[in-house]
């Protein structure tokens, strides 16, 4: 990374607000969360990390339910975003404006994300407990990695729904663009041709003790993370794929190192990827429930 990134140190003015958003904000996911169960196997979510930083979203757009995120207000991105994979052809939507959550930034703020605001001063406030454009805009080696990729969706909207900067975490260019982006081809194709039923993909971010962060205005703001992984589940496939791909059914993972050089994307089982996750950063993760069995 650039000098643009240092050691992250969570913003600890940000507590008094998470405690004060803490009931409303818990509300709206009460309300919310119901119709974004069907993205999650057997209606359960990963079990991750907890606490009053950690929102979990339920992602509507234009008035519907298109996929769930938990998001880390401190490090002000995406812990994980959990969706139902549809079957693509990899075409990517274009024109999109990014977007922002307002249930993160005010206790009366919608439950649907909303465009970026232009006026400045509105602007100031939505970015207290996520990212903004702005932090993005300092740095030449980072760019907006979507964990629910729009290329993993085939309706307009659904794709559209992607563009939200609380589905993004700040992937090194050389990583994004190289092995990333074909590790998401690989399993779009792989779901493609022997996923036959439904597929509940989840896709995260993980770091070790003292995170980079990107900065603006001198102040850390958004957390750089060391590892990308992503793990899928589909129950219902097809008992003749070839062998190499019938093994990674029902379930697989993959792990990418975020970084220029020796970033790398390996492949492995649920279980392989909980347990590297358990090393690396203390957390337990469990993805999927009973393993996906």
């Amino acid at each position: 990374m650039s000098s643009s990134a240092a050691p992250y140190r969570p913003d600890r003015m940000l507590i008094g607000l998470l405690v004060t958003l803490a009931t409303t904000q818990a509300e709206i996911q009460t309300h919310l969360f119901p119709a974004c169960q069907r993205f999650l196997y057997m209606s359960v979510p990963p079990q991750g990390p907890d606490g009053p930083q950690f929102v979990q979203i339920c992602q509507v757009y234009r008035g519907k339910a298109r996929y769930v995120t938990l998001y880390d207000t401190l490090n002000r991105i995406p812990v994980y975003s959990a969706y139902t994979f549809k079957r693509s052809d990899g075409a990517t939507k274009v024109g999109v404006p990014w977007m922002y959550e307002p249930q993160l930034s005010t206790a009366v703020g919608s439950g649907e994300m909303q465009p970026l605001p232009q006026r400045e001063d509105l602007h100031e406030r939505s970015d207290d407990a996520q990212a903004a454009l702005d932090d993005y805009r300092d740095t030449v080696d980072a760019v907006r990695g979507q964990l629910n990729p729009d290329a993993h969706q085939s309706d307009l909207d659904d794709k559209a729904a992607t563009y939200t900067l609380t589905n993004v975490v700040p992937q090194v260019k050389e990583f994004s663009e190289g092995p990333w982006a074909a590790q998401e081809r690989v399993v779009r194709q792989r779901l493609n041709n022997y996923c036959l039923g439904a597929a509940y993909v989840v896709t995260g971010a993980a770091g070790t003790a003292g995170w980079r962060a990107m900065r603006r205005y001198d102040a850390d703001r958004v957390a750089v993370p060391d590892y990308v992984w992503s793990a899928y589940c589909c129950v219902d496939h097809d008992c003749n794929a070839p062998y190499h791909e019938f093994t990674k059914f029902p379930a697989f993972a993959s792990l990418g190192v975020n970084r220029e050089v020796n970033n790398d994307v390996q492949e492995m089982s649920v279980q392989q990827l909980q347990d590297f996750i358990k090393r690396v950063t203390g957390q337990t993760l469990k993805v999927f429930y009973l393993d996906c069995e």
